[in-house]
């Protein structure tokens, strides 16, 4: 586990950017956090260290959206609005999931249960106290047990 806190939308679009240029093909990255915390900022970085250079937003409505022009193909789900699992069947959600792209799911809590074991887990958490641009981001893969604070 790993846990990295940033002070302002710049640090966190970096670290998003960092984690894109990272990537590989197949990798899963699942996105929590309250509304508002800095999810799409976050991924709009990861998208421009995949090299993707096109207006990089939440699929809330349309659910996932695909870009192509990156070193890999990004996958961003926003699956907010998901009540039944079933409805990832039906966008094909596998195909982008097990495919040679990368996919990032904004929301993964609601479909907690079709993400694979090896799913990177990025949460993301609001702390006023610590200033209204601070973020606590906690990155983890299945159980890991002491937390590695950057």
């Amino acid at each position: 586990m790993k846990i990295i806190e940033t002070h302002s939308p710049e640090e966190t679009y970096r670290l998003g950017r960092t984690l894109g240029q990272e990537a590989r093909p197949g990798q899963i990255f699942a996105l929590d956090g309250d509304l508002g915390c800095g999810k799409t900022v976050f991924t709009q970085g990861f998208a421009a260290g995949l090299g993707i250079t096109e207006p990089v937003t939440s699929p809330t409505f349309t659910i996932l959206q695909s870009y192509h022009e990156g070193r890999l193909p990004l996958h961003h789900f926003d699956v907010y609005r998901i009540v039944d699992e079933d409805e990832m069947d039906e966008i094909g959600y596998e195909d982008c999931f097990y495919g040679d792209g990368v996919s990032l799911v904004e929301w993964a809590v609601q479909i907690e249960d079709l993400l694979p074991p090896e799913t990177l887990h990025i949460r993301i958490q609001k702390d006023t106290e610590k200033g209204f641009d601070y973020r606590l981001i906690t990155i983890s893969k299945g159980e890991e047990d002491e937390p590695d604070r950057t």
